[in-house]
């Protein structure tokens, strides 16, 4: 299974709520990083607590997934039920399981009007009219 399909197992088995799945794709000592909130969750028994405990686990929409080595980046969208989250995971392999992850949320926000005439609209908050 090459990293990439790893990344894509983690997706499928939060999204099919089986977090279980999630021993089997990480290292027993892998750590995630959540750099905006200052979390840093070592080891498989804090990881289980975390997915466990979470009151309610987004269902994840891949954008894209991009791979060098032992480095996949993963751009998805992370609904809760309220407010989606754009996401970026950056995700550090040792001998073909996650070591490491590394996790960016952030909340879509308006685009200023003035920009309108240089964009291309992708998504996001709808533009003021729309």
């Amino acid at each position: 299974m090459s990293n990439e399909d790893v990344v894509r197992r983690l997706v499928a088995c939060i999204n099919e709520r089986r977090v279980e799945v999630m021993d089997e794709l990480f290292h027993d000592d892998a750590v995630m990083d959540w750099p905006q909130s200052g979390e840093v969750i070592r080891g498989a028994a804090n990881r289980r607590g975390i997915y466990q405990a979470f009151p309610q686990l987004p269902t994840i929409t891949p954008r894209r997934i991009i791979s060098s080595g032992d480095l996949v980046v993963a751009e998805a969208r992370l609904a809760y039920g309220g407010p989606g989250y754009d996401t970026v995971f950056i995700f550090e392999f040792r001998d073909g399981r996650i070591a490491r992850e590394t996790a960016y949320w952030s909340e879509p926000f308006e685009a200023p009007a003035w920009r309108a005439q240089w964009v291309e609209r992708s998504g996001g908050v709808p533009a003021p009219g729309e």
